[in-house]
């Protein structure tokens, strides 16, 4: 090893959408922390997730592999035990590998390489929400519906408060732990928060930060009648009436959202505190990403399931101390397309100091280190997406390249979006004369990368799988599949198997001779 292997601080924030952030041009949303991070720090112009949900899109980022090779199809997706994660990765390399939040593992496997998890996830671990794409018409009672925007406003608690105040005090807890500990390994700490996903409800202090007048309203809308048709499947799926939500819902919703990134951007600042405080930020990378966007009213959607811009792009800084050797990364702007599939083997790279490591099996994902390093040569522009959750009957892929999108699931019209002249993707090209070469290209590409058939087959009986599984799981004695967070009490604050000054002198920071 050349150089010192780093710290790695990855924090998430889930369903933060890009284009509300400022440092993507957002206008209203405060997030003062955010900001500092990113003008210190390399910022990803055109990140994506490559599946817009909320599973899909974390197995894909863990494991550094597109959903249909790891049956990653939806919010009950089984996450495969033997599938190597960059906790598997970077724990084999030596480090210590700790997750506190959110990450929507299903099936007995809770771990996937952490070796702690600090908290309970928010999400049930089970095969329950699984999709059925037979019966698409019968509509699941946990889908998403509209209340999350009717519903509108401000709490004094909920389940997302609770839920992220542990998780960030956890988060804090550990790097304390750690830095008045004697374990000398590196540490991969990720911190992932479950806001600001709706409900769009925020506490008294969040909602105060905005006025009403300084909420935008969706730069534009469709019609519902008038949707595209994946996005009529996704307006059946959360049950959308335009004509029964008024303005000021919209609004509300929006305030409440805007108000939920304050409250994240709150919880970075913490977190960054607590490096500065315990001197870990001299070793410490920090990586802020989301997992997907949301659409918030924009073209008339909400929420996420689809490749438009508002739903499938997300935030994305990589922040490395100054003067880290071999990690200097310094401060600026990529423009080229990557996704958060490439996170895996880029903290790989980091962990051994080369970019040969042998996977153990062949990564989807592309090392965003020649992108850091200015070296543009060897830097990829290219996100390729998979979707195969609610609101869909048939895979759907995505092609994001250059300045084009293309989108094409089953026998909806496909979608072609020139993102540098239309960044709205108000103007489907894909049906003008003048790009009948091209969309013809991205659909022989298409072709010749996905087996539609043979996809759909296996989404289909995979689904009747886990339905059996959950019918026979909810007879007699429920499993439990929720991660049991397990403390020692026998070794936390006062207790009479160490001496009292040794003790207090263990627990304090600085240490005090």
């Amino acid at each position: 090893m050349t150089q010192q292997q780093p710290n790695i601080l990855f924090i998430m924030a889930d369903q933060m959408a890009a284009p509300v952030l400022k440092m993507y041009g957002g206008k209203v949303a405060k997030t003062p922390h955010l900001d500092a991070l990113a003008e210190r720090g390399q910022v990803f112009d055109s990140a994506y997730c490559n599946s817009p949900l909320c599973a899909p899109s974390r197995f894909v980022l863990m494991s550094g592999q597109l959903p249909s090779k790891i049956g990653a199809y939806d919010n009950a997706a089984n996450f495969p035990a033997d599938i190597p994660t960059f906790a598997h990765y970077l724990r084999r390399e030596g480090y210590k590998t700790a997750l506190s939040g959110k990450m929507h593992f299903c099936g007995p496997d809770q771990l996937h390489g952490y070796e702690e998890r600090l908290t309970t996830d928010i999400y049930p671990a089970d095969y329950g929400w699984v999709v059925d794409w037979e019966n698409f018409e019968e509509r699941p009672s946990y889908y998403h519906n509209m209340s999350s925007v009717t519903q509108a406003g401000v709490a004094v608690r909920t389940n997302q408060l609770d839920f992220d105040d542990e998780v960030v005090f956890q988060a804090q807890r550990y790097l304390n732990d750690y830095v008045r500990g004697s374990d000398e390994r590196p540490f991969c700490l990720t911190v992932s928060m479950t806001h600001p996903h709706d409900p769009y409800a925020c506490l008294q202090e969040y909602w105060d930060r905005y006025s009403n007048d300084e909420i935008d309203m969706p730069s534009f809308e469709i019609d519902d009648d008038q949707q595209d048709p994946h996005s009529k499947r996704l307006l059946h799926v959360y049950q959308k009436d335009r004509s029964q939500i008024a303005d000021q819902k919209i609004r509300d919703a929006r305030h409440a959202y805007y108000g939920n990134c304050s409250y994240v951007d709150d919880q970075i600042g913490a977190l960054l505190q607590t490096l500065k405080n315990t001197g870990l930020d001299k070793n410490t990378i920090v990586v802020f990403s989301g997992d997907h966007g949301d659409m918030l009213g924009e073209r008339g959607l909400w929420y996420k399931m689809s490749y438009f811009e508002w739903s499938a792009r997300v935030p994305m800084i990589i922040a490395a101390p100054e003067g880290l050797q071999g990690f200097d990364f310094g401060a600026g702007r990529i423009r080229q397309s990557i996704s958060t599939m490439d996170l895996l083997p880029t903290f790989v790279e980091w962990a051994t100091g080369h970019d040969d490591t042998d996977y153990a099996m062949p990564l989807d994902g592309r090392s965003l280190n020649p992108h850091l390093r200015g070296d543009n040569a060897n830097a990829h522009d290219e996100v390729i997406g998979e979707y195969m959750g609610e609101g869909v009957t048939s895979p759907m892929f995505m092609i994001r390249r250059g300045d084009f999108k293309y989108v094409c699931c089953g026998d909806d019209p496909e979608q072609l979006f020139n993102l540098k002249d239309d960044p709205s993707e108000q103007h489907n090209l894909a049906e003008l004369p003048e790009c009948a070469d091209r969309v013809a290209a991205f659909r022989a590409e298409a072709a010749e990368r996905w087996d539609v058939e043979a996809i759909t087959r296996d989404v289909i009986i995979n689904q009747k799988r886990r339905r059996v599984v959950t019918a026979a799981h909810q007879q007699g004695k429920e499993v439990k599949w929720d991660h049991q967070p397990i403390f020692d009490a026998s070794t936390m604050y006062m207790r009479n198997n160490i001496d009292l000054d040794d003790l207090e002198r263990r627990a304090r920071f600085p240490v005090v001779d």
